[in-house]
């Protein structure tokens, strides 16, 4: 750490005046801190406190920032939450302010400056950031500007902008025309680029792609996974969080051969499925997302878990109107609800005595909103359970909005009862 922010940081504890600190100065302070703390530094209380003196002051220089400050700062704040640092008083606010401010200058935003943009946005919701209708303008005025750009873009940008689609639309991000101009316009650089690519981006680009579901045309992304995933698995350096979400990729990618008739390519996917878990077996990681990923790939591997992966139940109001509809109509069959089965998260309802599964999809399982194309997630757990040798039934949430659906919905289902119990 430099003497000069030492001693900056020194003045922000002892309350001393800030402000003569100019728009400028506030970026360069927020956004050296956000280096430090990216490149290893602890977030000491020194640290934190000279944050929480620098941050009002964004929100009071609002009107001072150009883009490339707006850029610095989001970029510095999503870094910091990232490595840590809470929602405090001033940050909310902070954030909120730069915002408002990214839709009236967005026609001065370098290629550089979108993509630092939007990584940092979705890197502010991956953290807790609420989908604001400043960070919804936000993103909507940037989006055009990666089609415009995208020959400008350097590998780097290309892997954080498709992480970027993805988490915002796992997020809950509405899908529009723009969000999918922009996806599209990207796919194509990421063959056309891929021996520039990282292993960490490559983990990033496998696992945006495989969260896109079936928004990504499945032969684009075989092609896609085929000139990248070897990267990863053959390659003993790569980080552990790297592994992780290739392997979740891979998975995915596994599932979407498996759903489809001539879905014959697994066995290349599953060899660097195998390869990938094997680095990751004996980890006993302690998120329950982590847990999952490894609990999932020993179940298509038809391998033991080594652990017991801990996942929480939710039982949504849809889920709990369509078990009692159900019950209803057929008195006798016994339903279960979020049993976890073969290691795998928790199905919502389950009819044990004909090994079906149940599955009430709402948004959060399709990247569109009209519930028919689904995201990796919900892609991938269905395969798993097919694999495990259960029968999947999914319900849309938007087929219990009238009787008549709701009426084809049961009668597929006596069907299916009906059947294997012969």
């Amino acid at each position: 750490m430099s003497t000069l922010l030492e001693a900056i940081i020194f003045k922000c504890n002892q309350k001393a005046e800030t402000s003569y600190i100019g728009a400028q100065g506030v970026t360069n302070l927020l956004w050296a801190m956000a280096k430090l703390v990216d490149n290893g530094h602890k977030q000491t209380p020194e640290l934190k406190g000279a944050e929480a003196v620098l941050l009002p002051l964004v929100n009071a220089k609002k009107n001072q920032f150009i883009p490339q400050h707006i850029t610095n700062l989001l970029w510095a704040m999503a870094k910091l939450v990232d490595n840590g640092l809470k929602w405090i008083p001033g940050l909310k606010e902070a954030v909120a302010a730069l915002l408002s401010h990214v839709s009236p200058q967005k026609a001065n935003f370098e290629p550089q400056g979108v993509a630092n943009l939007l990584w940092a946005m979705a890197k502010l919701v991956d953290n807790g950031q609420e989908q604001t209708p400043e960070l919804n303008e936000a993103v909507a005025a940037l989006l055009p500007h990666v089609n415009t750009q995208k020959d400008q873009f350097i590998p780097q940008h290309i892997a954080n902008l498709l992480w970027a689609m993805a988490k915002l639309m796992d997020k809950g991000q509405g899908q529009t025309p723009e969000f999918n101009e922009t996806v599209g316009a990207l796919l194509p650089l990421v063959n056309a680029l891929k021996d520039q690519f990282t292993s960490q981006h490559i983990a990033n680009l496998l696992w945006a792609m495989a969260k896109l579901g079936e928004l990504v045309e499945l032969n684009v992304v075989i092609s896609t996974f085929k000139s990248l995933v070897y990267r990863i698995s053959g390659n003993p350096q790569v980080s552990r969080q790297a592994i992780l979400m290739s392997l979740w990729g891979v998975m995915v990618c596994c599932a979407r051969l498996s759903l489809v008739s001539n879905g014959n390519k697994n066995n290349e996917f599953e060899r660097h499925m195998d390869e990938l878990f094997t680095r990751l077996k004996t980890d006993f990681p302690d998120n329950e997302e982590d847990q999952s990923i490894i609990a999932m790939a020993a179940s298509w591997l038809g391998v033991p878990c080594p652990f017991f992966p801990r996942y929480q139940t939710v039982i949504s109001k849809p889920q709990t109107f369509f078990r009692e509809q159900l019950q209803l109509c057929l008195p006798t069959l016994q339903i279960e609800e979020e049993k976890s089965l073969n290691f795998l998260p928790p199905v919502d309802l389950l009819l044990p005595d004909h090994n079906i599964v149940i599955e009430v999809q709402g948004p959060f399982h399709y990247v569109d909103g009209d519930c028919k194309a689904r995201n990796g997630s919900t892609l991938l757990k269905i395969a798993l359970l097919q694999k495990a040798g259960f029968e999947v039934i999914e319900i849309p949430v938007n087929h219990l909005g009238n009787q008549d659906s709701m009426t084809l919905c049961i009668d597929q289902i006596k069907t299916r009862v009906n059947l294997s119990a012969k």
